[in-house]
């Protein structure tokens, strides 16, 4: 299940059947750049986010090693962002939420490049 959609509902939407949409997960079956674009709207989502695991379409992004994402995640801020971003129950809000602040994590990066200095964390 993703998005709370199952598969068989994904299928309907697609018009296809449920076996095809499991051979589009497994990658038995190739998804053209037309079927993609209908799956993400079915999904309400863009289409690269099935692409955001990947270094491509992202290439800028930093990756964090484990040790820095824990020591993140343990920090007050990043608990109380976490506990605030479970409390969001309607997942189209979540992905609004995640798209904007990815949003204004490009920007910091674009300013950060242009100005050489990164930006003031809160105390």
């Amino acid at each position: 299940m993703l998005m709370d959609m199952s598969q068989k509902g994904l299928a309907q939407a697609l018009g296809v059947t449920y076996q095809q949409v499991q051979k589009y997960e497994t990658g038995r079956s190739k998804v053209g750049a037309g079927r993609l674009q209908t799956i993400a709207n079915v999904l309400d989502v863009p289409p690269s986010y099935f692409f955001e695991n990947t270094s491509a379409g992202a290439p800028d992004r930093v990756k964090l090693t484990p040790e820095q994402a824990a020591s993140f995640l343990e920090s007050p801020m990043g608990l109380a962002l976490n506990r605030a971003f479970a409390r969001i129950s309607d997942a189209r809000v979540r992905r609004a939420f995640l798209d904007l602040v990815r949003w204004i994590a490009e920007k910091d990066a674009a300013l950060e490049q242009e100005t050489g200095k990164l930006a003031e964390s809160p105390k």
